[in-house]
């Protein structure tokens, strides 16, 4: 089967002096700010989008000192082209963060000035509270025997048991459990923290339970694979690395099961992590630094959960509820 062509970097909408900024662009956000591959991604398919549309906009090719001359008009015609084809404030509002970020570029690198971003005022995002996934259930989803009945083979069944067990017990994202080495996890008493590397390429130590240890150790004892110590410790059934998506559908599976919403997916048990923390007097401060978060405003959102949470039981409990 073929490889899908990748799409180019820049659109045919730009002369070749505007698509060289743009991979210029590219290269310093990936090397100097470290961004991840998907934000990379999609602030590369904005600004595609926004200068084929200006391309349309004006009936020519975007040049570089046109694109320095837009004007507020033209972005407002584009952000509201895009509110048409029903996208989503918060994606509105990172198209937007991309284009300021291209523009800033440009007028280090002195190709000029692009003054009409800085006039747009982002959209408005509401807020939605992450919805975390009670205790009991949390705790069954690290359970292997809760899928006994699948016909799947055992140590599959222990390894999805063992990352969701990292999930919920640690708080990592699912992309930071599949990236741990095998020399990266310690044996069940002889350690218990982990040094995980999340976004921005930045590293953190976080405490890991000792029958989360244990998880992980039964998974590796029935593994068919080799497992070498700077190889993934968890890997696809043909020994390959692990695709997020196969936690992803063994979730879904498991949520149906247990009667769960479909808000109850691997991320939400990072929510639970920390809403379960918070609930037990865990400071916030240490809960950030667990999570990996760059600001403390990140971690608030999960006091907001737990105010609801005490609303609820008032609510329920007081005689005038």
């Amino acid at each position: 089967m073929a490889k899908p062509v990748p799409e180019p970097i820049a659109p045919a909408s730009a002369d070749p002096t505007l698509a060289l900024a743009m991979t210029h662009w590219l290269a310093h956000l990936r090397a100097e700010r470290r961004l991840s591959p998907k934000t990379l991604e999609a602030y590369a398919r904005d600004l595609r989008q926004f200068l084929d549309f200006l391309c349309g906009h004006w009936g020519e090719h975007v040049t570089l000192a046109r694109f320095a001359a837009i004007e507020a008009i033209d972005i407002r015609a584009f952000l509201a082209m895009r509110r048409a084809e029903d996208i989503a404030s918060r994606s509105l509002m990172r198209a937007l963060a991309g284009l300021r970020s291209f523009g800033r570029f440009l007028e280090r690198e002195g190709r000029g000035r692009v003054g009409a971003l800085s006039a747009i005022r982002a959209p408005k995002v509401g807020k939605s509270l992450p919805k975390p996934i009670g205790m009991t259930a949390a705790k069954r989803f690290t359970d292997a025997d809760e899928r006994a009945g699948e016909t799947r083979e055992q140590w599959i069944l222990a390894r999805d048991a063992a990352v969701m067990a990292l999930l919920y017990g640690s708080g990592l994202r699912i992309s930071e459990a599949l990236a741990l080495k095998r020399r990266d996890v310690p044996k069940p008493g002889e350690g218990d923290v982990l040094i995980v590397t999340g976004k921005g390429n930045k590293t953190r130590m976080v405490p890991v339970l000792k029958n989360v240890l244990q998880l992980v150790q039964d998974y590796v004892a029935t593994c068919p694979h080799p497992l070498p110590p700077g190889g993934p410790v968890f890997v696809g059934a043909r020994g390959g690395p692990l695709s997020p998506r196969i936690i992803q559908l063994a979730m879904e599976r498991m949520r149906g099961a247990l009667g769960l919403p479909d808000s109850a997916t691997p991320h939400a048990l990072r929510h639970s992590f920390a809403t379960h923390l918070l609930s037990r007097g865990g400071d916030l401060r240490a809960i950030q630094e667990l999570l990996g978060h760059a600001s403390l405003s990140t971690t608030q959102i999960y006091t907001g959960i737990d105010s609801e949470r005490l609303l609820e039981v008032y609510r329920q409990a007081h005689p005038r509820g």
